[in-house]
């Protein structure tokens, strides 16, 4: 399974080959790097025959003022279920990043990250996504639906900026696609899950309680966040860049009003778009999936290039085989504190967790990672039995590994 992953890359160009420990090494640029990232890799998937699934715009999206970026409509890809799985619902809310200030969203609205004119036409559904049992075991007969992400702000944002020609709308994407669903037999669900991955798992956050009400107190409704969990730390010079970045979010495109009241009611807005001050208190019950070295905060919110100016963290954030001990006990640090933010909400025995050791992000849609022969697991379970575990309760599932490095199962990302 592993070779024929690692092929998929080869052919895009991205990997150099593995490391002495058999990981992953790539040779990308700086956006392609982070990019990749958020999409989980989900365009290289280690199947030779996958599930190719069409692009469908919400055509009665432009008249509620729920576009992309660029004012085009936004869209989402279907596959139907069948047999058992005909009226179970998989929502997967695209991840892909934000953007915080007007020159980062006109750039951005020039991509499918902005505008649905950019969007591929067909995409791959691996992982959580597939249609096979033998990739997907509980979820491949349900119907199953990526909404693309083009607004910038996780679904969250309602305003515009008419000088620049910037909509911020994901709230109103978000909404017009759950009605267009709705008419499409998700109103009759018996059993319904919201997942995503990155900004798209930050959103399941955002979005859970609603996506509840959505239906009758007859469906069986759960949320799943996959590297979502973002958290409000310091960057290794003690600036606070991912704060500083969501505030430009929340402020830029007006998220303020569709954040959660039980969060804004005490806390600013800003500090109500962190997982850590929102999961403890959602009524419905949520899964979270997440590295404890969650390889986008380690080069994005830990250690960026803006806060590490003399470069001594320039090795350590691409490959983690080449941090000093002093950087790895830094890394330490922050396992601690995600495990700290999710000690109330594990205590909740409606909740699941899923916390390994491992340089990754985005672990449910990559096949290799959510399951395979030589898929990471925590006492021999792996991701994709862990979530069917706890949706279906055949099991309370509350797993978290050991520190680094003692997990020899993990699909570390190591680039160049």
């Amino acid at each position: 399974m592993r070779k024929l992953f690692l092929l998929g890359f080869i052919v895009a160009g991205l990997i150099l080959g593995t490391d002495a420990n058999g990981y992953l090494k790539f040779n990308v640029t700086e956006l392609d790097r982070i990019e990749e990232l958020e999409y989980g890799f989900s365009k290289f998937s280690s199947n030779s025959n996958p599930l190719m699934v069409g692009l469908t715009l919400i055509r009665g999206a432009g008249a509620k003022g729920a576009v992309c970026l660029d004012g085009t409509l936004p869209g989402y890809h279907l596959h139907r279920g069948h047999g058992s799985g005909a009226n179970s619902w998989l929502i997967q809310l695209e991840g892909g990043g934000w953007c915080d200030n007007i020159r980062n969203c006109v750039y951005r609205k020039k991509s499918r990250r902005g505008s649905s004119n950019y969007m591929e036409k067909q995409i791959q559904f691996t992982g959580i996504l597939s249609n096979k049992a033998q990739e997907n075991p509980d979820f491949f007969n349900w119907n199953r639906v990526k909404l693309r992400y083009c607004d910038g702000g996780s679904f969250s944002g309602d305003s515009q900026n008419q000088a620049a020609r910037l909509q911020f709308r994901g709230e109103r994407i978000w909404r017009a696609a759950m009605d267009d669903l709705k008419a499409k037999g998700m109103r009759n669900a018996k059993q319904a899950l919201l997942s995503g991955c990155s900004a798209g798992g930050l959103a399941v956050i955002l979005r859970c309680d609603e996506f509840r009400n959505l239906f009758s107190g007859y469906t069986k409704v759960k949320c799943l966040s996959d590297a979502g969990l973002f958290l409000d730390t310091p960057d290794v010079s003690g600036g606070h860049t991912i704060r500083n970045l969501y505030n430009g979010v929340v402020h830029l495109q007006g998220v303020k009003n569709n954040l959660p009241h039980m969060c804004t009611n005490h806390l600013n807005p800003t500090s109500c778009f962190f997982p850590q001050n929102l999961i403890s208190q959602m009524k419905t019950p949520l899964f979270i999936v997440n590295a404890a070295y969650d390889i986008w905060q380690i080069q994005s919110s830990i250690a960026p290039p803006s806060a590490d100016p003399s470069g001594y963290w320039h090795e350590c954030r691409l490959n983690h085989g080449r941090c000093t001990p002093a950087q790895i006990r830094f890394l330490q640090g922050f396992r601690n504190q995600m495990l700290r933010a999710v000690r109330g909400f594990s205590n909740l025995r409606k909740n699941g967790l899923f916390i390994n050791s491992c340089f990754a992000h985005c672990q449910t849609e990559r096949q290799d990672t959510w399951f395979a022969d030589n898929s990471p697991v925590i006492h021999k379970k792996a991701v994709a039995i862990a979530v069917g575990d706890w949706y279906f309760d055949r099991a309370e599932v509350k797993l978290i590994d050991c520190p680094y490095p003692c997990d020899r199962s993990c699909h570390n990302l190591v680039f160049r």
